[in-house]
């Protein structure tokens, strides 16, 4: 198993940014592929981007591309999420979620239920 602690959220002004970062701890970081997801007031939980196991392969969002970039750094068992030119739709928790991808170093996963553990969220708030 492992568990997965997001950071990094806060208040910030449109156009401004922020980094996620995703800690994990339990079992080795470098064999689960990545993502994150958001969920804002009476939506529903959406994709925003993942990452393989290896880091060699990444996706996102239409809504996000350009503005939000994913990485991860395997020695520190941690997942990051750079967003930049922040707008208020993009006011959300964000969650980050980790599925077993042992053999696949390239392969990522856009759908939330093709993910097995989910870290507790934080809040994304961005002013007008």
């Amino acid at each position: 198993q492992v568990q997965l602690v997001e950071s990094g959220g806060g208040l910030v002004q449109a156009g401004g940014s922020l980094r996620l970062s995703c800690a994990a701890s339990g079992r080795t970081f470098s064999r689960y592929a990545m993502g994150w997801f958001r969920q804002a007031p009476g939506k529903e939980r959406e994709f925003v981007a993942a990452i393989s196991t290896s880091g060699g392969a990444t996706s996102s969002a239409n809504s996000v591309k350009g503005r939000f970039t994913i990485s991860r750094d395997n020695a520190k068992s941690t997942m990051y999420l750079q967003m930049n030119s922040l707008k208020p739709e993009d006011t959300a928790v964000y969650y980050c979620a980790a599925r077993d991808s042992y053999y696949s170093s390239l392969t990522y996963y856009v759908r939330s239920n093709e993910y097995s553990y989910w870290g507790q969220g934080t809040q994304v708030t961005v002013s007008s």
